[in-house]
């Protein structure tokens, strides 16, 4: 049975209707809802790390994996109080280069500008009992990258928030989800454990740790889609298309 990594973004009000990427902003409420329902089907959500040993068939059991892109403050304000509350754990994406900051890679489209989390605020995800993960250092699309460049936004992110955040940094996600076979090299060679991408789809046990599918969970997923998204191919097969 494949199993579900979940992807989030946001965890927020959702922005006025037409503004851009405003699918990536979950209400906390909904996103309560979905953890609930998660807990009443039987599943634990598990950071990356802890998912691993399902991932490789090492554990089997009811699981689902919980991840977030980009590391915004209202992932730790709005995310984690829940989580914590139903004894589930997540991994949060950082951007190295932008802790502190705003999500300026998306100022272009139009996207309201959100702030990330800072250092202090790492540690205090980490001490909810989370999980970081790397996205590299400023968010860039590794394919348009020469390989020394993307050799530093892969590696250099690992050791910048290790330091920053004082836990250890063994997963990562690449931004957009555009990569080649050169930087999935990049990634392993880096000490990564793994990384997702946003290809859609359950993720297959015993697959390839470096290249996972995620299920999207967009601002208008309802709980029956949710629960579909969970317990059907229909991810997967939206993951073909």
């Amino acid at each position: 049975m494949p199993i579900p990594i979940l992807m989030y973004h946001q965890i927020d009000t959702p922005p006025a209707r037409g503004t851009p990427m405003r699918g990536m902003v979950v209400a906390p409420k909904r996103f309560a809802a979905q953890m609930r329902l998660l807990k009443l089907l039987g599943y634990r959500g598990l950071a990356m790390g802890e998912l691993m040993p399902f991932l490789r068939g090492e554990k089997v059991g009811k699981v689902v994996g919980i991840s977030f892109d980009d590391g915004y403050v209202n992932t730790l304000e709005n995310a984690a109080p829940i989580l914590q509350k139903l004894g589930f754990s997540a991994t949060c994406y950082a951007v190295s280069q932008r802790l502190g900051g705003f999500n300026d890679w998306d100022a272009a489209m139009g996207v309201p500008q959100k702030p990330l989390m800072n250092a202090a605020q790492l540690r205090a995800w980490v001490a909810a009992g989370m999980e970081l993960g790397a996205h590299t250092r400023n968010h860039l699309d590794l394919t348009t990258l020469d390989d020394d460049t993307a050799r530093e936004e892969i590696t250099r992110c690992k050791a910048e928030l290790e330091e920053a955040s004082g836990a250890a940094v063994q997963h990562f996600c690449y931004p957009y989800g555009r990569f080649t076979s050169r930087h999935v090299e990049l990634v392993c060679e880096a000490g990564y454990d793994s990384a997702t991408t946003v290809r859609r789809g359950r993720a297959a046990i015993h697959g390839d740790m470096f290249s996972l599918s995620r299920v999207l969970v967009a601002q208008a997923t309802t709980l029956p889609q949710f629960a579909l998204k969970l317990l059907t191919r229909y991810e997967d097969q939206r993951g073909l298309r």
